[in-house]
Order: C-alpha cells, then sequence, then structure tokens
C-alpha cells in the first residue's frame, strides 16, 4: 500500500515508515506542494495512492467524486512527527484491513491517547 503523505504532515513520515508503507511519497517530494487539492487527489488516483491529511477537504473530495483515490483522515489535531509515526505504526492492521474492502473510500483516524510505543 502506498501513501501520498499531505503537505499538512512531515515528509519524514516517508523514510521513518518505509518499513510499513513501502513506495509511499510526499506532496514536497513529487512536487506538489502548492498544488490545489484537487491536483493532489488526481495525482493519487493515477498513481494508487492512498492520501493521508489532517484536514477534511479530501473527504470532501472523497464525498464528491468518490474512490478511487482514498482517504485517510488523521483527527487528533497538531503533533510532532514521531506521533504520527507512532499513531499509523500502532493502526496498520486496521488500514490493511480497511484497504481489502473494495468500495470503502475514507477512514478516519481518531485518538484521544497518544499511540503506544
Amino acid at each position: 500500500m502506498k501513501l501520498l503523505f499531505d503537505h499538512n504532515l512531515s515528509h519524514k513520515l516517508v523514510l521513518s515508515l518505509v518499513d510499513l508503507f513501502p513506495q509511499s511519497s510526499h506532496t514536497r517530494l513529487v512536487g506538489l506542494t502548492q498544488a490545489t487539492d484537487r491536483i493532489v487527489w488526481e495525482f493519487a488516483r493515477q498513481g494508487d495512492f492512498v492520501i493521508v491529511t489532517l484536514d477534511a477537504d479530501f473527504f470532501d473530495l472523497l464525498s464528491l467524486y468518490g474512490p478511487p483515490s482514498r482517504v485517510i483522515w488523521i483527527r487528533c489535531g497538531n503533533h510532532p512527527t514521531v506521533f504520527y509515526e507512532k499513531l499509523l505504526r500502532a493502526r496498520q492492521a486496521r488500514i490493511a484491513e480497511w484497504l481489502q474492502d473494495p468500495i470503502a473510500g475514507g477512514l478516519e483516524i481518531y485518538t484521544v491517547d497518544k499511540p503506544k510505543s
């Protein structure tokens, strides 16, 4: 599974999660730092990426256009990069399960507690 981290998440997540999510990328690394959400959406669709974001905008696009693309919306506010790394590691099995559903377009990840190491 390939993730495409939106500009609101650190590009460092690509390397720190390469063992779980190989071939992932970041909008910064593919020249989409200033791109509109619609352009990022289309890039993800064509490249078979799952968009990972902190913003509701991509969920709105999902509601409008439907899959493909797929979106993981992290709904826990702003935190250090290591927080998101641990969170995605802790939810890796759930993400993999979600991807097996051919009609599932969006996955919301919530947490009120810090993910365990």
